[in-house]
């Protein structure tokens, strides 16, 4: 697949089938994950996979739970009050697994590493036929003690992108982008 190709056709897939994700293809995401760029190339990531549906199941109600005793209803956030409250919401959306990429310091610029790995990773992923989503819903819960103990997480570490990724149930519709806001510096 092209590079312009999977940069314009990649899209947050929010429908799975059940088919699993071969650990052959989750090398290969990953595999691509670590050809980012990363600042005086420190490579400060780590990856959790989760496949376990069981495991899932309890991280999506642990991580609404959360949300909903955290986030008021006056943020961003709030919106979504009603749609974490429902029992068959699964912030996962069933995807038969889940990499969670992680900062392994807390040292200046790792977030933003493990940022341009999860952007590697999706595209990846896109050029192998799957479909993936930023979960930033799992992301606080994630962060918390019992998050990080429930996955292995290291306490030094810190989840930085959870993306869910499968096969996707259908084709995901372009959504429209708003043309770059660009100033131009100089002559």
């Amino acid at each position: 697949m092209d590079l312009m190709d999977a940069i314009y056709h990649r899209r947050a897939v929010r429908e799975f089938t059940d088919e699993p994700v071969d650990r052959e293809t989750v090398r290969f995401v990953i595999a691509a994950a670590v050809q980012a760029p990363s600042a005086m190339n420190r490579q400060p990531w780590s990856f959790v996979v989760v496949e376990d549906q069981a495991a899932l199941e309890r991280y999506s109600s642990k991580a609404k739970a959360h949300l909903l005793e955290t986030v008021p209803e006056s943020t961003p956030l709030g919106h979504y009050r009603t749609l974490l409250a429902e029992p068959g919401f699964h912030i996962f959306y069933h995807a038969p697994a889940v990499i969670v990429i992680c900062a392994t310091s807390v040292e200046e610029g790792t977030s933003e590493d493990c940022c341009l790995a999860a952007e590697n990773l999706m595209l990846a992923a896109h050029s192998a036929g799957l479909g993936t989503c930023w979960i930033g819903f799992a992301r606080s819960w994630l962060d918390l003690a019992e998050g990080r103990k429930e996955l292995g997480i290291p306490a030094h570490y810190v989840p930085v992108a959870p993306i869910a990724i499968g096969h996707p149930k259908g084709p995901t519709p372009p959504v429209p982008r708003r043309h770059a806001d660009v100033l131009w510096v100089g002559s």
